[in-house]
């Protein structure tokens, strides 16, 4: 049996005013670059968590042969740009074409990519692969749980499969699985029977962790219902709230040899989903608030406090330049505090010139144009200069080598600021550490990420808070004004509708 293989990744805020061109797939922020063929079986090592190296290690276990075409992953930022998506769903869709003939094909997607010119990116490539590859081929897809997955992108599959954590430490696991799915669409000489069904709230990714109730019980109950109904796969895709376009939100899919299997599984797990809804909440602190709340904390003992930067979050179209928490740091006069990983390629190329040891005055951050922002001015001591290098050593990465480009770590008073020339989203301890940074036994910490970075820090924080300082991706759907999203969907757990939100913010204007 011979697979091809392609990946194409991106999570799009659709919010956010940068757009991600192929200069940004070249470089993949902080995930591998843009690889073709055998270099991608390179890259995708055992240690690295991607579903493309899952999937590649699972075909190898049972001998068969798979062709790497094409893999590309990007931050999350705005739209991908049309010549970019274009270039690489172009180059993707030529290599299958050439590749043929095969027994199936395999995509590593993220699901929630929208494009310049198009809302659902990878709705359109799977169409234009199905319409090269024909009706019969399998073709299976690995997404992501943020996937906004559309009818187009079930339809259109033999089988999707979405990670079931939040930190993603299962994607590579996500890989395999689809890897089995595979397996069994072939064992069964046919198509799956399939149902799904969409959910009626949006979640804020910041309550969306699979570490904290409800999603962890709701995971945790999907081999359950698969056990229970006879269901051969279950999937449910939180969705990513910043894609504005009408298939936006959560979905639940369900594969069967019978569709009254797969009509079950969604059903119960929908009911489960709709009981939760007032349970995804939590408490969201001002930039000046976070900061006195961590150092009350610090003075009962309680240390490190890390603090979620969720709003500038470049995991979620953030610009990861913004500086109110670094603002709110430095006026309450904290003793010892770092900030990471702030992105500001011209404050890196002064401090390099500058020298260690040097006091450097700087515009720093905030050069995004993002509402309430403003660069921090001020003169600031570089501590440490880096090359960028760096290798990763938590469960939201894997083990592997990262490169933020060259970097420098700037103190003003108390706060250090890990500062890099390409921007990735705090998720490693070692992303810290390679600045000079010791997380474990700094007393506050920010962290430009809003989950991720809990796979890696919850083991060594007193505590975890989240703060919402000016970004581009907000903790309240409420505070956009949406433009395309369907009349009925609520834009918060037991928010106003669509058409509710609408009307009230008509009536402001």
């Amino acid at each position: 049996m011979r697979v091809l293989l392609a990946g194409f990744q991106h999570e799009t805020n659709t919010f956010a005013k940068d757009r991600a061109d192929m200069a940004a797939f070249e470089h993949g922020g902080g995930f591998p670059a843009l690889c073709r063929g055998a270099a991608i079986a390179e890259v995708m090592t055992p240690t690295v968590n991607l579903p493309a190296a899952g999937f590649l290690r699972a075909a190898k276990a049972a001998g068969v042969e798979v062709d790497p075409l094409l893999w590309a992953m990007a931050v999350p930022s705005g739209p991908v740009s049309e010549a970019c998506y274009e270039s690489i769903a172009g180059e993707i869709c030529d290599l299958v074409r050439a590749g043929l003939p095969a027994d199936a094909v395999y995509l590593d997607l993220h699901g929630a990519m929208c494009a310049e010119h198009l809302p659902d990116g990878e709705g359109e490539l799977i169409e234009r692969i199905r319409q090269i590859i024909g009706p019969d081929l399998p073709l299976v897809v690995s997404l992501d749980l943020h996937a906004n997955v559309t009818r187009r992108m079930v339809d259109l599959t033999d089988a999707l499969v979405a990670y079931r954590t939040y930190p993603h430490v299962d994607s590579a696991e996500t890989g395999a699985a689809a890897f089995d799915l595979l397996q069994k669409r072939l064992a069964l000489g046919r198509p799956f029977a399939r149902a799904m069904a969409r959910v009626n709230y949006m979640i804020p990714i910041c309550w969306q962790s699979t570490m904290n109730a409800p999603a962890d019980g709701l995971y945790a109950a999907l081999p359950q219902i698969e056990a229970q109904t006879g269901a051969i796969s279950l999937s449910y895709a939180m969705g990513f709230p910043a894609a504005d376009f009408d298939e936006c939100g959560q979905l639940i899919w369900a594969y069967g040899e019978a569709t009254p299997e797969a009509e079950a599984a969604v059903t119960a797990l929908l009911s489960k989903i709709n009981d939760a809804e007032s349970a995804f909440r939590g408490k969201l602190y001002t930039p000046d608030e976070a900061v006195a709340h961590a150092l009350a904390r610090n003075a009962e003992g309680c240390a490190p406090v890390v603090i979620a930067d969720a709003q500038d979050n470049p995991g979620a179209g953030g610009s990861s330049d913004t500086t109110g928490l670094i603002k709110a740091l430095v006026a309450a006069n904290v003793p010892n505090a770092a900030v990471g990983v702030l992105w500001d390629p011209q404050a890196v190329a002064l401090a390099q010139r500058a020298g260690e040891g040097a006091q450097l005055p700087l515009s720093l951050g905030g050069h995004s144009d993002v509402e309430g922002d403003s660069p921090l001015e001020a003169v600031f001591t570089v501590e440490r200069l880096s090359d960028g290098h760096l290798r990763t050593l938590g469960p939201y990465y894997g083990t592997r080598d990262m490169h933020l480009g060259p970097a420098a770590c700037l103190r003003l008073g108390g706060v250090r600021i890990v500062v890099a020339s390409q921007k990735a989203q705090m998720a490693d301890r070692e992303m810290f550490r390679f600045a000079g940074v010791i997380p474990e036994t700094t007393p506050i910490l920010v962290a430009k990420s809003a989950i991720h970075f809990r796979a890696d820090f919850a083991p060594i924080a007193g505590e975890i808070i989240t703060a919402t300082a000016p970004g581009a991706m907000m903790m309240r759907a409420t505070d956009w004004v949406w433009a395309h999203l369907r009349d009925d969907l609520r834009l918060m757990p037991d928010g106003p509708t669509q058409a509710e939100h609408h009307a009230a913010t008509h009536e402001e204007a």
